[in-house]
């Protein structure tokens, strides 16, 4: 008697896992382009009118709240990997964007806030995305924005007890 299963046959509990893949990984997917998608098209409108390019325009936006940041803090704030992330913050401090200082703490790890320069730069960043995300919203309803957020909220609870 042969071990081997017949063709379309399964073991118990795969095809609920395959099922629960099946849902999951589209959501995933499509979540990631979209944000792929979100973070490209925000820079692009300051990066065409200015020397900074998409990369830099993430770095800057995710160094606009003031607070010294070393480069891996950078990245993750970014989206940015942080090899990409390293290039953009090194373009942007010869640029005059940034400000860099050794950690008071680890002298050997560096630390970038934007510097009056780069306060500017984000500015029309920031005024840039703020546009862009109200054209973008502007198809909805003030009931589906009021469920979108309620929903974006709900799935990043989700992720965060789980431990993704």
């Amino acid at each position: 008697m042969s071990t081997r299963r017949k063709p379309g046959s399964s073991r118990p509990g795969l095809d609920r896992h395959r099922r629960r893949r099946a849902v999951i990984a589209p959501l995933v997917e499509r979540l990631a382009a979209l944000a792929r998608l979100l973070a490209a098209g925000a820079a692009r409108p300051t990066a065409e009118r200015s020397d900074v390019d998409a990369a830099g325009c993430r770095v800057v936006a995710a160094l606009g709240d003031g607070a010294m940041r070393s480069a891996a803090e950078t990245a993750a704030r970014s989206g940015l990997d942080k090899a990409r992330a390293s290039r953009a913050l090194q373009s942007l401090a010869r640029g005059g964007y940034l400000e860099r200082t050794h950690d008071a703490f680890d002298a050997r790890r560096t630390l970038f806030r934007l510097s009056t320069r780069g306060r500017a730069l984000y500015r029309r960043v920031s005024s840039s995305a703020r546009a862009r995300e109200r054209a973008l919203l502007a198809g909805l309803t003030a009931v589906e924005r009021r469920q979108l957020d309620r929903l974006l909220a709900k799935l990043q609870r989700a992720v965060a007890s789980a431990g993704d």
